[in-house]
């Protein structure tokens, strides 16, 4: 038998969104699980007509805009990558010209 691999430890946290409490259970910080239904919470709670909307239509509202931060925020992490291997691969040239002597004098 072979051993068991540990299991990581559950948390339970108690949350508020759009007033209403849930119970969470989540092997992430405690911290972590508040501070995500906290943005959840604010992001339902700045759709302009919150307090006369059903609470499905407002965390539907606030998944696609969060959903929209997400697609964003993949979008300039991929822009970014991009732009670094990009800086790396000239820098690699540039130290290739250097240790070969190859490059022209510059100045």
């Amino acid at each position: 038998m072979s051993p068991r691999k540990p299991q990581p430890s559950r948390h339970t946290v108690t949350v508020e969104i759009a007033g209403e409490k849930h119970v969470l259970r989540s092997d992430v910080p405690p911290e972590y699980t508040r501070a995500v239904a906290e943005h959840v919470d604010q992001m339902i709670r700045a759709l302009p007509s919150y307090p006369t909307l059903e609470p499905f239509r407002a965390a539907t509202l606030a998944a696609l805009s969060i959903t929209d931060e997400l697609f964003k925020a993949r979008e300039e992490i991929a822009r970014l990558r991009e732009l670094i291997e990009r800086g790396t691969g000239d820098v690699a040239e540039l130290l290739e010209e250097a240790v070969t002597g190859t490059g022209e004098s510059r100045g």
